[in-house]
């Protein structure tokens, strides 16, 4: 019997998918739990209008950070801190402070996770830091560090 997965089964398949199962198994465990569904034609014309319009939804939004991307690649973000003697700076510069100047800068809502910075930075200048903006979307901006 074919039936359309209404959640996660482990061993079997994802949320959506269209799987063949023993008819006993979707009878009496799959379909009175709520894990699935018979695969009607109906339901499979449902399901597939469903996958067509999340698919344009997710083109939409590369299509969106794409656009952001090209908009932020090589634009300088200045963050103004105190410094010490030989520019070495009082406590230090963290991914969460480069997203909150993002924000102030360009009005984007960037979450720290997402910003690609190895280790705080420690010292004035100026440092290439990423921005993942969709999996596969990367900005790269500049963080130019200066003394208040």
């Amino acid at each position: 019997m074919k039936v359309i997965l209404t959640q996660n089964v482990k061993n079997l398949g994802e949320k959506g998918e269209v799987v063949k199962v023993a008819d006993g198994y979707a009878r009496n465990y799959l379909i009175p739990k709520g894990l699935a569904e018979e695969a009607t034609d109906s339901r499979l014309k449902n399901l597939k209008q469903k996958q067509k319009a999340k698919a344009r939804k997710k083109e939409k939004e590369l299509e969106k950070a794409r656009e952001k991307a090209k908009e932020l690649d090589g634009r300088v973000v200045i963050i103004k801190t105190k410094a010490g003697e030989r520019g070495k700076l009082f406590g230090s510069v963290t991914s969460k402070d480069v997203a909150e100047a993002v924000k102030k800068e360009f009005g984007l809502d960037v979450d720290k996770r997402k910003i690609e910075l190895e280790d705080p930075i420690k010292s004035l200048g100026r440092y290439p830091v990423g921005i993942r903006l969709y999996p596969d979307v990367t900005a790269e901006i500049i963080i130019a560090v200066e003394e208040e």
